[in-house]
């Protein structure tokens, strides 16, 4: 998120799933159709070769999680695109395992547990990311950083039952995707407790390649898990943890993944910062020393999508 928040498009949604949709696919119509449809990544993910693995996981979506379908069809429809490829467009990262999303997000367990996260999307969406604070009918309310053409859950969220959720991308090879993370990430938000989300996931985990880190009101420990491939495994914290865009201890994952020069630097860095002592959630997401990819690569006076969700 934003070091100032009036720097961010901020939108109160209410309604059914579909409105919902609706309005989002409004909110991000005009960035989506100027940055995105024209952009290769674009045409990439929407690609014919991609039809069986789409149609697929759009069958398992429906089957599954029908309000998150209809939530897409709304976001198909307020963006004036078709169903299809909206739909394969947030199925990117189980498409493809080079996707360029990248972030980074601290732990700090405790009686007051931290998450801190930033989010490093496509350059040409800076300036057109938004909170969107959704009060679904029937359903559990949440607060969430979205990109245009996206659904939210698959950044970070605080939800009105009382947990943080922030993610980050896992680039996990020998997926064989049957349900979209995207929508793993959604439906989470439906959920009331860490253990509901974390039972969602253990069902589901035939996806692309995720990380989760997990705080509840009342409870010290933050909740890792890294999930995608077909496999999940989690970690309890009770100490301070960075986790860049790669699998620190899910087996699968550790062997046959992608690892950048990016998150193995941010990594390193945030590891390197906590073992000296520092406990400050900007000081370690804004820092620019140390490594030639660091967690912040934008200069200050540009800096975006960086903020921690505050102590509870």
């Amino acid at each position: 998120m934003s070091d100032q928040v009036s720097s961010l498009g901020w939108q109160r949604i209410s309604g059914c799933p579909y409105d919902i949709g609706m309005a989002l696919g409004q909110a991000g119509h005009d960035a989506v159709h100027r940055h995105l449809l024209p952009s290769d990544i674009w045409a990439e993910v929407t690609a014919p070769c991609h039809r069986e693995a789409v149609a697929t996981m759009a069958a398992n979506t429906q089957h599954y999680f029908p309000a998150v379908w209809e939530e897409l069809e709304g976001l198909a429809d307020g963006l004036a695109l078709p169903f299809q490829a909206v739909f394969a467009w947030n199925c990117r990262g189980d498409l493809l395992p080079h996707v360029p999303d990248g972030c980074t997000t601290l732990a700090i367990p405790g009686d007051n547990p931290l998450i801190a996260h930033n989010e490093d999307g496509l350059p040409f969406f800076s300036g057109h990311c938004f909170i969107a604070e959704v009060n679904p009918e029937q359903a559990n309310g949440f607060m969430a950083f979205c990109y245009p053409g996206s659904i939210p859950g698959h950044t970070l969220a605080i939800t009105r039952q009382g947990f943080v959720q922030a993610v980050n991308n896992l680039r996990l090879h020998g997926v064989i995707p049957k349900m979209p993370r995207m929508v793993l990430g959604r439906a989470a938000l439906y959920k009331s407790s860490i253990a509901e989300v974390v039972a969602l996931l253990e069902q589901h985990p035939e996806c692309g390649g995720f990380h989760f880190s997990l705080a509840e009101r009342g409870r010290a420990e933050v909740i890792s898990v890294e999930f995608g491939a077909g496999a999940l495994a989690q970690r309890a914290l009770s100490a301070p943890a960075i986790h860049a865009n790669h699998a620190l201890f899910q087996p699968q994952g550790v062997v046959a993944q992608s690892i950048t020069a990016s998150s193995r630097d941010r990594q390193q860095r945030g590891e390197q910062l906590l073992a000296a002592g520092e406990r400050a959630p900007l000081a370690i997401l804004h820092d620019q020393q140390g490594m030639a990819c660091p967690s912040c690569a934008l200069p200050p006076t540009t800096r975006i999508r960086k903020t921690p969700w505050p102590r509870r």
